[in-house]
């Protein structure tokens, strides 16, 4: 049997096709029921594999699914054990039951800022397990993060439904949630990662070799998960409201309101299961930045990469994104 190459993705991660399957392995919410034995496990055998230690008789299928539970399990960074609720394939069953909560219940205040402190409970989870481990947060900055988050989506939210309420109808009030999620993901993220834009993340060389930091890098790596987190949201939240407000004009729908909740948390499922490896695809992992920009814009960063870069073979450095 042909070894597999580890250090290498199973798809092509130049491609948005690649990145869509690898995504669609990695938030598979199968790998949730998995017990941390198994994982720990899965940690293990791919060790032993790359250092040709494996058990006799282990095949490629079995190789191929220890990758599959570490990934989705363990940060790429530290390689630690993310916690639950924070990884990726957790996803898609925590945000379909938080949407859909969000989309039934947005008529009245206490349901309005109940579902949307859950959300940014939620999301800073998220966010704070998948940022860049390379970089230290203080308890501070995560509080910080936090509170403004929640914060502004409740105000952003209240604010809204204030003013919709007497100048829209329903279907405009229905679009209330969205607005808040968008709204506080362009601050919950910035906030929950704020240390990599004051100090800048590392950057490493095509062959993974460390040779400086960037803010740069970091800014657009937070830049590109920020629209990715909008755009995972944003079919649920547009399209739910425009159903909804369709079937709920049919007398046989409103005699069934008891499952108008169910029916919107099982539809944010069925459209969260596309799109949040979909959103995730969106842009690559493994993120770039030209040297000419890290030249242009840093140029501090830049002379230390450059005592390493005298014959100017580094034209790019690489950086994880973060999810």
């Amino acid at each position: 049997m042909q070894r597999i190459d580890l250090t290498q993705p199973k798809w092509d991660q130049s491609t948005f096709s690649g990145r869509l399957k690898h995504f669609f392995w990695v938030t598979d919410p199968r790998s949730c029921i998995v017990s941390s034995q198994q994982l720990y496990d899965a940690k293990h055998l791919i060790e032993k594999y790359k250092n040709h230690q494996e058990p006799p008789g282990t095949t490629s299928e079995q190789v191929w699914y220890a990758r599959k539970l570490y990934e989705s399990a363990f940060h790429p960074d530290s390689g630690e054990l993310q916690n639950f609720c924070g990884r990726m394939s957790f996803q898609v069953p925590g945000g379909m039951l938080i949407t859909g909560f969000m989309l039934q219940f947005y008529r009245t205040v206490p349901a309005v800022v109940f579902w949307q402190w859950v959300n940014q409970s939620f999301n800073a989870l998220v966010n704070y397990t998948n940022r860049n481990a390379k970089s230290e947060v203080s308890s501070a900055q995560l509080g910080v993060a936090y509170v403004s988050a929640t914060t502004s989506a409740l105000v952003t939210a209240l604010g809204l439904k204030s003013f919709l309420e007497k100048r829209a109808g329903s279907l405009l009030q229905r679009y209330v949630p969205f607005a808040a999620v968008a709204a506080a993901n362009c601050i919950n993220i910035p906030l929950m990662r704020q240390s990599e834009l004051i100090k800048g993340i590392v950057v490493y060389d095509e062959n993974g070799n460390a040779v400086t930091e960037s803010r740069l890098a970091a800014a657009k790596g937070i830049t590109q998960v920020v629209i990715s987190r909008i755009v995972m949201a944003a079919p649920g939240m547009t399209l739910l409201p425009l159903v909804m407000e369709k079937l709920e004009s049919y007398s046989w729908m409103q005699r069934i309101k008891f499952l108008h909740a169910p029916f919107q948390i099982f539809a944010c499922g069925a459209i969260l299961t596309f799109m949040t490896p979909a959103a995730c695809a969106l842009f690559p992992q493994r993120c770039s930045l030209d040297v000419s920009t890290l030249e242009r814009f840093e140029p501090e960063q830049y002379e230390k990469l450059r005592k390493i870069n005298a014959d100017g073979s580094i034209t790019k450095v690489y950086f994880n994104k973060g999810l």
